[in-house]
């Protein structure tokens, strides 16, 4: 799946805002499991720095340790930088789900 202007710059191909949010977080997906961490994430999705080669269109299950139980969330990689990481856009956030990462976003906004 393509971004829709994709060769605008970074920020303005966003529809969502996202926060500066450093979590450990694991995935499942393409060849297999890992451990990433997130550089930045909104409701719409995040980007994780990983060295797995993640293509573009691969679904991944994302676990992300937010409160008392981690959340977990499907998504797909939208962009893809080999051996650096990977943008991922969140796949049918329930409200729950939604709920939970704009409490997490709007804590880590407030830290800055």
């Amino acid at each position: 799946m393509k971004i829709m202007g994709a060769n605008l710059p970074q920020d303005e191909r966003r529809r969502h805002d996202r926060a500066r949010l450093i979590i450990d977080l694991y995935f499942e997906g393409h060849e297999g499991t890992g451990i990433a961490n997130t550089r930045d994430i909104g409701v719409g999705g995040l980007y994780m720095n990983t060295q797995t080669v993640l293509p573009e269109g691969t679904m991944l299950t994302l676990r992300l340790p937010l409160g008392e139980e981690p959340l977990i969330i499907r998504g797909r990689v939208v962009y893809s930088n080999p051996g650096r990481g990977v943008g991922v856009e969140f796949d049918g956030l329930t409200d729950e789900q939604r709920a939970r990462l704009e409490e997490a976003i709007r804590r880590a906004s407030s830290r800055d």
